[in-house]
This record gives C-alpha cells, sequence and structure tokens, in this order.
C-alpha cells in the first residue's frame, strides 16, 4: 500500500498535504463514506490520519455531519417517548424548548461547553415564555430538568456516534441560584391546623365544600378532577382513587394513576361523608333544574350544568376562596402537603401515612410531603422537660 498523504499544488502555487480515508458506511443508507482532509505539512496530515485510522478501527470515530440541534432533539424525542404517557411526552418536550431557541439552528457538533453554560444563565435570567412574567428568570427546578433532559439527549447521540462527548456533562446550575431556590421553597410552608380550620368554617356552606375537603384530606388535584361517583361508597363509607384528570397540552387527559401504589382505596372521614352526600344531593337538584341541558358525566367535580372541571379552574376557584376567607395563600397542591404532615405529626405511623399519600416510596414522602414547623417540634420540647428537669 503506497502513501496515503498525498502532496497536492494548489493553482496559486501553495504546496497541501491531502489525505482520502474511509470512514465505515452511511447508518441510513448503508453507503460507503469517505472523509477527506488537507493540511499545510505532511507532518499535520500523517498525525491526523494516524488519529482517524485508529478511531475508525476502534469503532469509536465520529464523522462529520450537519445535523442541527433542533433536528436531533426531534430524533430523540420520537424515540425517548415510545413508551411514556402522553402527559410526561410533553413534558419532555416543553423542557426542551430553551434549548431549541437558544442552540436549535446550530449544527449539534459545535455546539461547545461555552453555549451550554450561556444557555443556563440565560435561563435563569430571562428564560420565562410563560407561567409568570415573560422575560423573567425560570426556576432552578425548570432549569435543571432541562440541562438534565439535554444531557440525556447528548448521550445518545454519543452512543451513536454524532458528538464526541457530552458538552452538558460537566455544566453546574450557579451555586447562588441553587442557593436562592432553597431559601425561596423553605419560605413557602403548607396550612397549619389553624389556618385549615379558618378555611373550612369559611366554605363551609360553599357549593366547593366537598371537593376542597377532597384536596385537604391528601388527594392531587387531578386526582379530585378524576373522581367519578362510581368510586365513592357513601354507603361504605370509601372512596377509590382510580382516575385523573390533566391538562396535557391544552387537551383534557384522563388515565390512571402513575402507579399501582396510587390506585388506592380511602376511608372517608365523617366530615367528607356528610359533604359528598350533600353534594351528591345537590347535584340532583340540580340536573333537575337543568333538564336536557344537563351532562351525566359521573365525575364528582362538576358545574351546575354537570360539566366536569379540569384542574385549572379548580386552582383559579381555590385562589378565589382563600382571598375571600382572607386566609394565607398557598398553592392547592400545598393542601396535599398539610394533610400529609398532619397525619405524621399526630402519630400515625408511616408506611400509613405513604399509603394514604399513594407513594410507592416511603421515604419520599417523608423527605418531600412532611413540614415539622414550631409547634410540632413543641412536642420534642415537652419530653426534653422531663430529662432536663
Amino acid at each position: 500500500m503506497g502513501d496515503p498523504i498525498k502532496k497536492i499544488e494548489l493553482k496559486d502555487g501553495t504546496t497541501r498535504y491531502r489525505f482520502v480515508i474511509d470512514i465505515g458506511r452511511d447508518p441510513a443508507t448503508g453507503k460507503r463514506r469517505q472523509l477527506t482532509k488537507t493540511y499545510d505539512t505532511k507532518k499535520e496530515a500523517r498525525a491526523e490520519y494516524a488519529k482517524v485510522k485508529h478511531q475508525t478501527d476502534e469503532g469509536t470515530f465520529v464523522g462529520p455531519d450537519k445535523t442541527t440541534v433542533s433536528a436531533w432533539l426531534d430524533t430523540w424525542l420520537k424515540s425517548t417517548t415510545v413508551d411514556v404517557e402522553k402527559a410526561t411526552a410533553a413534558n419532555y418536550a416543553d423542557a426542551l424548548l430553551p434549548v431549541r431557541e437558544r442552540l436549535g439552528g446550530k449544527r449539534l457538533q459545535d455546539v461547545t461547553e461555552e453555549d451550554v453554560d450561556e444557555l443556563v444563565s440565560w435561563m435563569l435570567t430571562s428564560g420565562r415564555k410563560r407561567g409568570g412574567k415573560v422575560g423573567s428568570g425560570l426556576s432552578v427546578r425548570s432549569v435543571q430538568l432541562t440541562l438534565g433532559r439535554f444531557r440525556s439527549s447528548l448521550n445518545v447521540a454519543m452512543r451513536r456516534r454524532l458528538v464526541v462527548r457530552n458538552v452538558a456533562q460537566y455544566t453546574q446550575i450557579p451555586r447562588e441560584a441553587r442557593r436562592k431556590a432553597a431559601a425561596a421553597a423553605a419560605q413557602r410552608v403548607p396550612w397549619s391546623e389553624t389556618e385549615v380550620r379558618q378555611f373550612l368554617a369559611s366554605i363551609r356552606d360553599h357549593r366547593l365544600h366537598a371537593p376542597v375537603l377532597l384536596a385537604l384530606i391528601g388527594m392531587r388535584p387531578a386526582e379530585v378532577c378524576g373522581l367519578r361517583w362510581s368510586a365513592v361508597d357513601l354507603e361504605a363509607g370509601t372512596l377509590s382513587v382510580e382516575l385523573t384528570r390533566t391538562l396535557v397540552e391544552g387537551e383534557v387527559e384522563e388515565k390512571g394513576p402513575k402507579s399501582e401504589k396510587g390506585k388506592r382505596k380511602l376511608p372517608l372521614p365523617k366530615p367528607l361523608h356528610a359533604a359528598l352526600k350533600a353534594f351528591k344531593a345537590r347535584q340532583a337538584a340540580e340536573a333537575i333544574r337543568a333538564g336536557e341541558l344537563y351532562e351525566r358525566s359521573g365525575f364528582v367535580l362538576v358545574d351546575e350544568l354537570g360539566q366536569p372541571w379540569k384542574t385549572d379552574r379548580l386552582r383559579r376557584a381555590i385562589y378565589k376562596l382563600m382571598a375571600e376567607a382572607k386566609v394565607r395563600k398557598v398553592r392547592p397542591y400545598d393542601a396535599r402537603h398539610a394533610c400529609l404532615t398532619y397525619l405524621a405529626t399526630s402519630g400515625v405511623p408511616d408506611v400509613i401515612v405513604s399509603a394514604w399519600a399513594g407513594h410507592a416510596d416511603l421515604s419520599f414522602t417523608k423527605r418531600v410531603y412532611i413540614h415539622p414547623n414550631v409547634e410540632h417540634l413543641r412536642q420534642a420540647a415537652d419530653q426534653l422537660d422531663e430529662l432536663l428537669g
């Protein structure tokens, strides 16, 4: 075999050194691919030839590719969301929107670590497009989700030999941003027992009394909206969590809980049992008044014409009730936190609290949903009175 490095002379008389080398076959077409490279010196050309030859022999060579970031994300999303729920697939796609906006038109192979660092900085300062003031910073959690999805996509790109390395692997969210996020999360405190009682006293005669009680016993908003009367046994005093009703890309999606543990039968506390019984009777009267206009959907949370509610409407209604009751505004989902904290600090065994919540992981329930406050800690102080006294 002759020398693969060929000396060439350009039209202006300049001497260059060039080689052509096979780099395997195109995975899409099966056609043979060749790489041509030209250098100023024979030494440079020979070194590069040796490197490319070694990498092709080892099966690690990454050839030039014009795939853009957006084109690759399309490919990755299509393959990685084959077996996931529609809501999960939508979350994946949403998380990558900032990447598309900032880097989408760039060749995947041209993206650098600096590009990813700048992406994170932009997201933290001005990346918000919805869900708040446009142009303000996204939450650290949102940035983490985006970074995680982008990293995962680049890992697959490496495996398919589209990129040499994962340029997002070592990008970190700045410590100060993480500190501020942790401080903000610490200030988001669920209602105390006093606040729960104040709120309930204010809404006792309201049409939404029963649905709000469902949230206050720890059901997720999507579970409240997905509860059907067929899953409520007023005679036995139980309800079964079998269905969730959520918004996915502007459309209602009805599906089962995320896990088998999420499917659970809960005994009804007496106040909730009475409220549901009254709510069912009220709906029967509303159906008579509405006549043929009434939609018999079978859901518990419906309006006066029987049309089922969506989670966004439930959230807005609860916020309005909070304002009327003059109680501290908290997220409706925090009612779940308040319930589980109350159960855990009232002596209910951890395993029962986790089962009530519909969690498969007991440690997750304790780590995320239990928020002891000063009043709860006072019990420990009372016990220490005996030791220290």
